[in-house]
């Protein structure tokens, strides 16, 4: 058989196996839940009825629950342009003090997840928290305004993602265009809003889609505040009655509809491209460095803003700290100990969570780059029919909210050939998450792989797209075949955005919320997130244990992020983009 009839043959197989996974994992629980929201009869998923939808509208606790996630994507996605936007204009186009140290801690608020951060914010904000004692005051900023305390939490924790976008956006313009315009007699504001921000205005959608959607979907954040009246809780509250009740079906449908809407409206109205270049700017745009007095005032503002991103790592790290009881209506605790570490690392529940989580997210990490090669080569080098719907199914994960994955991966248990008692070889395959005996680990790998594969997905395409195809071709030219001149030669050269790719999957998936809240329902098999969730409602000491497990995790991913940003630069705001 001729050698170029086997590549051919190759390539179109790759690509089904490909397309078969991300349909078996991906497109068949988003496809449950849909149903599922439409069935006459939830036991069997058999039927057809509006009711359930028509029920949700008609319940005024369901529709409060969805205008109050609405609310808080909307303010949460607004009030991240606000503070992402100005500094990544002036991080692309100024120098001043301390940039490099200050562009690298606009990543710090990436290592904890919001839910977490909610207890630090607590700790600082609360009634009984630092700011009221300092001032003698009686504020209850976080439990008479659990709406903003939500938001803020968010905002604080997202805003990396639109800086991470525009700054990648700003680095790409031609600053031709904006000397023309100078020249024409154009002022600073003028070319911003004429220029600048028509030409960023797809990079800036892209960040603000990933913000709005994980906003719109957050579960973790609102359980901490109590905030129970929206919708991500509901859902997550009715996830017992599943097997009989149709409610959380319905409302996860919702919950996609709403935001598929909103992001095939906002590309519509604001992510299309009615401005652009006429090529990638030929060269980089000049810095320009800021006088003493507005140099500094940069730098304070990065840093203003990177220290209010930070309170909630703080807050979280002297929880950790702090001996119980000791910490009421004071502005630090009043002593400290190292107890808690101890005992998120010694006893079996704790101890086990982390296991666990090291465990699911090195399998899920592995397989997501063995994915990655293999989905990067089919786009970056072949032409086969059909690597465009691949590209775009890899990327679906980051336009899907991450609660109606993981409720469709609950639906999957209940269904065909996933169900309790299936036979294979032999053996019962049995993937229950709330019957007696649950096997959740399973999921939780797919469930991790899939949520995360966008992002090893991204880093190998930027790497295959730096390396020449000729390398490759040279290799099977001298003898070697495909396979060996991928493994040899590709494969080294694209090694630092593997690694890039695989320690954004890795650290995620750590601290992977949705996921780890909904799948794992046994204390053998919670992963830290779980356990985290759990402990804060556990009395005595349970909030300073979560604390420090808490700062653990942070550790963790505060190295895998570092590394992959060392690793990636300016093309690690690609992998936040649908």
């Amino acid at each position: 058989m001729p050698a170029r009839l086997v590549r051919i043959l190759t390539e179109h197989a790759l690509l089904l196996i490909m397309l078969g996974i991300l349909v078996v994992f991906l497109l068949y629980p988003i496809g449950l839940t849909v149903r599922g929201g439409f069935a006459a009869d939830p036991a069997t998923g058999r039927g057809f009825t509006l009711d359930h939808l028509r029920l949700v509208f008609e319940d005024p606790r369901l529709t409060g629950g969805l205008v109050n996630a609405f609310k808080i994507a909307v303010a949460t996605t607004t009030l991240c342009i606000l503070i992402a936007l100005p500094l990544a204009v002036l991080s692309a186009n100024y120098r001043f003090p301390f940039k490099r140290t200050l562009n690298a801690a606009i990543l710090v608020p990436l290592i904890l997840p919001p839910f977490v951060g909610a207890l630090g914010l607590r700790a600082l904000l609360g009634r009984s928290g630092s700011l009221n004692a300092l001032l003698g005051t009686d504020f209850d900023l976080m439990g008479a305004n659990k709406f903003w305390g939500v938001v803020i939490v968010q905002a604080l924790h997202l805003y990396p993602i639109i800086y991470l976008n525009a700054t990648a956006s700003l680095a790409n313009l031609d600053p031709a265009l904006n000397e023309s315009a100078e020249n024409l007699g154009a002022g600073p504001w003028r070319r911003f809003f004429r220029i600048t921000l028509p030409l960023i205005r797809p990079g800036l959608f892209a960040g603000a889609t990933i913000v709005f959607i994980w906003a719109f979907t957050e579960l973790g954040t609102p359980l901490m505040f109590d905030y129970y009246q929206v919708t991500s809780v509901q859902i997550f509250s009715g996830l017992k009655e599943v097997q009989n009740n149709a409610e959380p079906y319905a409302l996860t449908v919702v919950m996609l509809t709403v935001a598929v809407l909103c992001y095939v409206l906002g590309k519509a109205v604001f992510g299309r491209r009615g401005y652009a270049m006429y090529s990638k700017a030929s060269r980089a745009g000049e810095e320009i460095r800021l006088g003493p007095v507005a140099g500094w005032m940069a730098a304070i503002g990065f840093g203003m803003v990177t220290f209010a991103a930070v309170l909630p790592h703080i807050g979280v790290v002297l929880t950790s700290l702090a001996q119980p009881g000791s910490w009421y209506q004071t502005a630090l605790p009043q002593s400290f100990t190292l107890s808690h570490f101890d005992q998120a690392l010694t006893t079996d529940e704790s101890f086990g969570s982390i296991r666990n989580s090291l465990i699911l997210s090195l399998l899920a990490m592995v397989l997501n780059m063995v994915i990655g090669i293999m989905v990067g080569y089919l786009i970056v080098r072949t032409r086969v029919m059909g690597r465009s719907l691949l590209d775009a199914l890899c990327m679906l994960p980051l336009a899907v909210p991450g609660l109606v994955m993981a409720f469709g991966y609950v639906a999957m248990t209940l269904r065909w050939p996933f169900g309790p008692g299936m036979l294979l070889d032999g053996t019962i395959l049995d993937l229950d998450v709330f019957g007696a005996n649950p096997n959740p680990f399973p999921l939780l790998i797919i469930a991790y792989a899939i949520r995360r594969l966008p992002y090893i997905v991204r880093s190998t395409v930027a790497g295959l797209e730096q390396t020449s195809g000729e390398l490759e071709e040279a290799a099977v030219n001298l003898g070697a075949s495909r396979v060996t001149a991928v493994r040899k030669v590709i494969i080294p050269l694209i090694m630092a955005n593997l690694i890039a790719g695989g320690l954004l999957v890795f650290s995620f998936s750590m601290l992977e919320v949705s996921d780890s809240l909904i799948l794992a329902q046994k204390s053998e098999h919670f992963p830290i997130t779980k356990m985290i969730y759990e402990l804060t409602n556990r009395l005595g000491d349970g909030i300073f244990v979560a604390s420090a497990m808490g700062v653990w995790g942070m550790s963790l991913l505060a190295v895998t992020l570092v590394g992959a940003s060392v690793m990636m630069g300016k093309k690690l705001g690609s992998i936040f983009r649908v």
